[in-house]
């Protein structure tokens, strides 16, 4: 097998006559079996992430603002949790819209919001293939692509319905545009670079922009063109960025406050306030960041950060269901501590996302230290600026900000490791074919990488006990051939390959087999997209994550899409008293009104937004909907104190100018529930 050693792949003569091939046909310029093992590769990553998908699970929260969007375009537009348009998520919307048209064409259904993510997830896989191929070549490409499909968080990231889906393949679409137009000094595919990190701002906020430093670099020291023209071209695409990144924002600031939800998170119903005070400053509150003057709930949650998660707390309120199940499981599922600067490197991260760690170390180090004598237009060293820029950054982030339980947010560290995986392999390859003090870079990698891998593997004993012996195994016989080659105790280029696939095998199968856990039923993947015995599968929740959940979907069970026996009996109740009013039910927190909205799309009013403490709606406003007759029945929390002193004065109004409805009334709402249903007129 021809081993491709870092050049740039070739072009087909232009006097040469087009004709059409095969899909299964490699392009020219590219070796015959490049297009079919992509092909394969694409396969087992369609296979990862399709298992099981008729048993997909709704994530809620995230799944009633697509039902919702599915209900109402107004609702699409705005991304507003409930149908009637009346608070949005506390996120922008943009990675709900695949979701959310998915289900419009195919049903609501589980399947359909995660068909997304598997798209995005082998498109990721097509897209890392077509970047590294560009920067080292199709061995690399393929490599990269194959590292990528392996990694446990990718096998967990896309097929679950989250944000983070769209967002890595979001980025790396702006990373190959980036490359290409440091290639050639073209504006264009800059200009593209930026629509796409614009994009992927809409689906993580500022977290796209942690990608801008790595973007801008490669630009600014590898196109061939003056300083002065590069400058201009990184900062046009700059206020590209910004533009589409605002889009969305500018819209709601523009629109009406009356024509629009209320924007969840804040305080004064500006979605700036959201992006950048509940969703970005509040997650860095251990460094000294506050929120407190931007107009942004304080919503402190999983070491000090916001929007996403509970961290431990019990309040079900600001606490996603499995987050809550997530964070009481300990160490493996996401424990209840963030683990600070190094959680990285602890078992709650690592063996889902950074089993080549010391590949792309090495890679690191070599790459740019052997290119130093190379032209500063050179392709090459430009691509370890990018990729380690960019694995930097992002590591940085995560190290300082709260992650909390989200294994998922970890896409944007498998994408790097994965190109500086693939990219450095070749790189080593071709050292050590080189001979010298170069050869022995290779040999290290495989030790560095094979006995972290094997230290991983061992995290986690009753997780196929064969494994970390397996990983050994291969890397004994990998460093035992390479080292034989390399001091000429035997001759022959057979010797070495064998050892380069070993090698390659042994730095792999630890994160493919935690990656095809997936596959069984005994451990498959957790909401927060984690699989392996660190995911929720094989664990049994504690009785206080049990508890977490039937809390956070309203002590009417998990959510899905049919009623509990008492969640339909309270239903029934509540159609046949409303009496022509436009709300079901008003409830004291979104997680009350999920069930409800998720299997019917009815119009519950949900107060406080996801923390509880947003001012929606205000006193006047409930005072309102009940003087015009379109609310008749609030449910409350029993014995919960409201979040905030707007809340505490509706629940005040609510328990003195309505009628409690008796438990023995209402069948699906016994005392156990802890709420209760108050039946307000409109003389109220």
């Amino acid at each position: 097998m021809a081993i491709n050693l870092l050049t740039a792949p070739g072009r087909s003569p232009s006097t040469r006559p087009r004709r059409r091939r095969a899909p299964w046909t490699s392009p020219d310029g590219q070796p015959g079996y490049a297009r079919p093992a992509l092909l394969a590769t694409a396969t087992l990553a369609a296979v990862l992430y399709t298992w099981n998908i008729d048993h997909s699970q709704y994530h809620a929260f995230y799944a009633d603002a697509v039902r919702s969007m599915t209900e109402s375009w107004k609702a699409f537009v705005f991304g507003s949790f409930d149908p009637a348009g009346t608070i949005t998520l506390d996120k922008l919307p943009g990675f709900l819209w695949p979701q959310a048209l998915s289900a419009r064409v195919f049903g609501f259904h589980p399947w359909a919001l995660t068909l997304p993510q598997v798209v995005e997830g082998v498109l990721s896989v097509l897209v890392m293939y077509r970047v590294v191929r560009r920067w080292a070549g199709a061995d690399a490409g393929l490599l990269a692509a194959a590292a990528l499909t392996l990694t446990p968080v990718a096998a967990g990231l896309f097929r679950t319905a989250v944000e983070d889906a769209a967002f890595t393949l979001l980025l790396l679409l702006a990373a190959d545009a980036a490359q290409r137009a440091a290639h050639t000094a073209r504006l264009r595919p800059l200009l593209l670079a930026g629509v796409w990190v614009g994009l992927a701002f809409q689906t993580k906020m500022l977290e796209a922009w942690a990608v801008l430093p790595a973007l801008a670099a490669v630009y600014l020291l590898a196109a061939p063109a003056r300083l002065r023209r590069r400058v201009g071209h990184v900062a046009l695409a700059g206020l590209v960025t910004v533009v589409v990144s605002a889009s969305w924002m500018l819209a709601v600031t523009v629109t009406p406050a009356q024509d629009r939800p209320y924007v969840d998170g804040t305080t004064d119903n500006s979605a700036f306030s959201m992006v950048v005070g509940y969703n970005f400053l509040n997650r860095f509150s251990s460094l000294g960041m506050s929120a407190a003057q931007t107009g942004s709930v304080q919503a402190v949650r999983g070491g000090g950060g916001g929007g996403g998660g509970g961290g431990g707390q019990s309040a079900p309120q600001n606490t996603k269901p499995a987050q809550a199940a997530q964070d009481s499981q300990g160490p493996g599922g996401g424990g209840g501590k963030d683990g600070g600067w190094t959680k990285m490197f602890g078992a709650q991260f690592a063996p889902q996302t950074g089993w080549l760690y010391p590949l792309a170390a090495v890679a690191l180090a070599c790459g740019p230290a052997w290119r130093r004598r190379e032209p500063r237009t050179d392709v090459l060293r430009a691509g370890y600026v990018l990729w380690g820029a960019w694995l930097g950054v992002f590591f940085l982030v995560f190290s300082a900000g709260s992650v909390g339980g989200h294994s998922y947010y970890m896409g944007v560290i498998a994408a790097p490791l994965a190109a500086l995986g693939g990219a450095g392999t070749v790189l080593l390859w071709r050292g050590f074919r080189e001979g010298g003090a170069r050869a022995w870079a290779l040999p290290v990698a495989i030790a560095g990488t094979v006995a972290w891998s094997a230290h991983l593997a061992r995290e986690f004993p009753a997780f196929l006990p064969w494994l970390a012996p397996t990983v050994v195994g291969l890397g004994a016989v990998a460093l035992a051939l390479l080292a034989a080659v390399a001091l000429k105790r035997v001759t022959g280029r057979g010797f070495a390959l064998v050892g380069l696939l070993a090698g390659v095998a042994a730095m792999l199968v630890a994160p493919g087999a935690w990656a095809s856990s997936v596959l069984t039923s005994a451990y498959g993947a957790s909401g927060m997209g984690t699989v392996g015995p660190s995911g929720g599968g094989r664990h049994t929740p504690s009785k206080g994550a049990a508890a977490a959940m039937r809390r956070g979907a309203g002590g009417f069970g998990a959510s899905s899409e049919h009623l509990t026996a008492p969640a339909r009996a309270l239903y029934d109740y509540l159609q046949a008293h409303r009496d022509g009013a436009r709300y079901l039910f008003a409830a004291s927190s979104w997680s009350a009104a999920s069930p409800f909205i998720l299997a019917t799309g009815d119009e519950v009013l949900p107060m406080g937004g996801f923390s509880g403490s947003a001012p929606s709606p205000t006193l006047p406003e409930v005072q309102q909907l009940v003087g015009k007759g379109e609310l008749r029945y609030v449910l409350l929390d029993a014995d919960r104190a409201p979040g905030t002193a707007g809340a505490a004065e509706v629940h005040s109004w609510v328990r003195a100018a309505c009628t409690p409805v008796p438990a023995t009334d209402v069948p699906g709402l016994p005392p156990s529930t802890g709420r209760q249903l108050y039946h307000c007129t409109h003389t109220a």
